[in-house]
């Protein structure tokens, strides 16, 4: 029953729906009935299901698996891709990642954002003429326009982002 209630509700969130006249969409199932004793001892099922409130969940951010990967999401991409090289190690790494996810989220789709760790794909660092981190270049149409290394703060980050979209 557990699993079945974590399965319903990673696929709520991961696929994009409609969202409602109000902001949350109800989700209900039959298997998400909860069985109630009689006093004869036999399970009797409500006829009403419990509602589980879901929000819409669109990922803008996410991270580099393999080379064929990179160059389906980001190279072949029609919407203009942020990538973010950082490693684990990396302090400032840690410190902008986060905030360039949110710059990130607040451009509604128009740019998103992909994740690449430089010590699993160090193949896509020497490509993209990374030598410290955090390297952050905008491609668009599989083409590098721009590209920063260093922390930035978030109008900064807007800024960069702008000239991107256009």
């Amino acid at each position: 029953m557990a699993q079945r209630l974590l399965l319903r509700r990673f696929l709520a969130s991961v696929i994009c729906r409609k969202p409602s006249q109000n902001r949350w969409a109800p989700l209900a199932s039959r298997a998400l009935q909860t069985p109630q004793r009689s006093p004869n001892n036999l399970t009797v099922t409500p006829s009403q299901a419990r509602s589980i409130y879901t929000t819409r969940v669109c990922t803008t951010t996410f991270n580099i698996q393999d080379g064929p990967d990179f160059q389906d999401r980001v190279v072949n991409s029609e919407t203009p891709v942020v990538v973010d090289f950082h490693a684990q190690w990396c302090g400032p790494c840690k410190i902008l990642g986060p905030r360039l996810e949110k710059v990130v989220a607040k451009q509604h789709g128009k740019v998103v954002m992909a994740k690449v760790d430089i010590d699993d794909h160090t193949d896509l660092a020497i490509e993209y003429e990374v030598s410290a981190v955090p390297t952050v270049p905008d491609i668009k149409n599989g083409d590098v326009v721009d590209k920063f290394v260093g922390i930035k703060d978030e109008d900064q980050l807007e800024a960069f982002l702008k000239k991107l979209i256009g």
